[in-house]
């Protein structure tokens, strides 16, 4: 399988896991094993050096954004400057969505950035390129929860 995300995980500057995503199949055990080594990793490389980073038989690729960092694994052979440029349209996403997106808003509104992030990657491989269409499938997503709640609070 070439070409596909293994993980995206968000990590503020202190360490804490704001999301993670897998999509390669680890133990929960490994998976905090990885979460602890690979965002030790990004956090403590100085800022001068390239954001790629040779892991296993993998590759990171990551990138700070005001006080979090958006770490990718992807296959070696994959490309880093496309890598960064999905990152980048995520983070846009996001930005675009929120408003000026911050810490807080992936902290109390977790369950959107995953939806977000479901829309551009789907089982590892990246799925929409259209800013405007993740964020008019999004919206759609909201009416629909909204008009849910809606007829639950008037039963």
């Amino acid at each position: 399988q070439s070409g596909m995300f293994h993980f995206v995980l968000l990590v503020s500057r202190q360490g804490k896991c704001r999301l993670a995503k897998w999509y390669t199949l680890w133990s929960q055990k490994e998976r905090k094993a990885i979460l602890r080594q690979v965002s030790q990793m990004c956090l403590s490389r100085p800022q001068k050096l390239c954001n790629f980073i040779e892991w296993r038989d993998y590759k990171i690729v990551f990138k700070r954004y005001a006080s979090l960092y958006f770490i990718t694994c992807v296959d070696k052979k994959d490309n880093e400057l496309i890598t960064l440029e999905i990152v980048h349209e995520f983070v846009e996403v996001l930005d675009r969505y929120f408003g000026n997106v911050c810490e807080l808003d992936l902290i109390f509104n977790f369950h959107k950035a995953y939806y977000i992030l479901d829309e551009l990657i789907i089982a590892g491989e990246h799925q929409e390129t259209s800013k405007k269409t993740i964020l008019r499938v999004t919206a759609a997503q909201d009416a629909i929860c909204e008009n849910a709640q809606d007829g639950r609070s008037e039963a």
